[in-house]
């Protein structure tokens, strides 16, 4: 099952608390204060797990808790902190505050705190002053962080893959990476977005989404509407598959307007159009200059079953990838 939006509790460990003790030992007449610290909450901190592709996870386990820091103890001893919960996350995941709507973090690589644990409260030992050798307070330990996130999977990737349903997103993708997709004639076979790796050489490596079929109207919730969308927000370049049997213009202008409704932002990505089915299609229809139809962008006439055309697609693909202003281009996923 592949999950990519979750709703989930996390809370640091509250912290322990503090001890009142006095030191009643043969010899020490004096005795004194001896009651610790409390050990601090441990943190919820998510880490970023390359190996990992979904939320699945969590999908089960959705209040997570940090253990609380243990209570100090007499003879000025701490209490333990703690033990941090860590939470496995994939790469890509955007984690959204459920109450404001703002973006906390966005899970590239590394360790983020998302709910620290309280402090722990003070012993007695700790108020000692020449004014009062005998203290009788201590502290009760802080409460840990707590808050309802939203996480979502943005996957990340080089290339999208757009495209009307039975545009051959799925066969493109198979043909051009090691990935295993569903491919079948019937529309939406493709019900997940998945993700596969072009090798061109050793050193030379693409990483390409294909996104489950857009179709007209799929901003108001048809079809499998625009949820599956937000993984291409990261992708640096967009490819529009098109079926050139069936309406490749009208196509392409429904695929417009609908990355429109969703986030206008799309639309100023670098983009290649790239007409499938060559090798179904008539003399008639070969015959046409789709080039004076499609004048914003780059034009591939490619055939996803034979691999007609593909080396060149993935050479041009390379190509851009290695413009440095491409490449680092500031893209926004909220």
């Amino acid at each position: 099952m592949f999950i990519d939006k979750i709703k989930i509790y996390v809370k640091g460990g509250d912290g322990g608390n503090g001890c009142i003790a006095f030191r009643r030992e043969s010899y020490k007449p004096l005795g004194g204060p001896a009651g610790g610290d409390g050990g601090k909450g441990g943190d919820v901190i998510l880490r970023v797990n390359p190996k990992l592709h979904t939320l699945l996870d969590l999908y089960y386990k959705r209040h997570l808790k940090a253990e609380r820091g243990r209570n100090g103890e007499g003879k000025n001893r701490d209490g333990r902190n703690g033990k941090n919960l860590i939470v496995e996350l994939p790469p890509g995941t955007l984690v959204v505050d459920k109450v404001s709507g703002e973006v906390i973090m966005d899970l590239i690589e590394g360790n983020y705190i998302v709910a620290h644990g309280g402090r722990g409260g003070r012993g007695n030992a700790f108020f000692t002053t020449p004014q009062n050798q005998a203290p009788e307070i201590c502290e009760e330990g802080k409460p840990g962080e707590e808050r309802w996130i939203i996480l979502e999977l943005r996957l990340i990737a080089d290339v999208g893959l757009v495209g009307l349903p039975n545009a051959g997103k799925s066969t493109l993708l198979s043909r051009l990476t090691r990935a295993n997709p569903k491919i079948a004639s019937y529309p939406f076979t493709t019900k997940y977005p998945g993700l596969g790796i072009a090798e061109l050489s050793e050193y030379r490596r693409i990483v390409l989404a294909d996104i489950p079929g857009i179709i007209e109207g799929a901003h108001l919730g048809k079809g499998m509407g625009l949820e599956f969308l937000r993984h291409i927000s990261r992708t640096k370049i967009l490819i529009y598959l098109l079926d050139i049997l069936d309406n490749p213009i009208d196509a392409y202008v429904t695929l417009l307007e609908e990355l429109r409704e969703y986030n206008p932002e799309l639309l100023r990505r670098p983009g290649i159009i790239a007409l499938n089915k060559i090798d179904a299609a008539s003399d008639k229809l070969m015959k046409i200059n789709w080039g004076e139809s499609f004048t914003d962008k780059k034009l591939f006439l490619i055939s996803a079953a034979t691999g007609s055309g593909l080396k060149e697609l993935l050479n041009y693909l390379y190509k851009l990838l290695s413009n440095e202003e491409i490449t680092n281009a500031r893209i926004d996923v909220s």
